[in-house]
């Protein structure tokens, strides 16, 4: 079984933005030449996500409206975390409901997709330097 690392860096140039990753990871999967197995796509902090959906203007417009409804970035103080003197407390709940990380399933060497579906990385507390590892497993 062979066993393939990377990971990829961002520094988003706005607090949060989505993203499309998946021509980073098909890169990644090339480079690694794993023909079957699985691929693990995580977000290495706690105020990012990654998952699988389609790659539509106003559906990212619709997640955005979505989480800040459920999770207001202001007024900070309504969150206890932010007493720390942070002000990322929204960012957080932002990344639980929105996914840590995809597994995604290798057949002959592609990343074995359903139609539309792409790999986001969601950045929910940008302006810094952020990584997403990629995993890959397999024959």
């Amino acid at each position: 079984m062979k066993s393939y690392r990377t990971e990829l860096h961002f520094k988003t140039p706005t607090r949060r933005g989505f993203f499309n990753i998946t021509p980073q990871v098909q890169e990644a999967l090339h480079t690694s030449k794993v023909a079957e197995g699985f691929c693990l796509v995580n977000a290495m902090h706690i105020s990012a996500s990654v998952f699988i959906n389609d790659d539509e203007s106003g559906l990212h417009g619709d997640f955005e409206k979505w989480l800040e409804k459920l999770a207001p970035e202001k007024p900070h103080d309504q969150y206890r975390h932010n007493d720390t003197g942070e002000d990322n407390a929204d960012a957080h709940l932002k990344r639980t409901l929105m996914g840590r990380e995809v597994v995604i399933a290798i057949t002959a060497g592609r990343l074995d997709f359903g139609p539309w579906e792409k790999i986001f990385y969601g950045e929910f507390d940008g302006k810094r330097e952020k990584r997403v590892l990629v995993k890959i497993i397999g024959e």
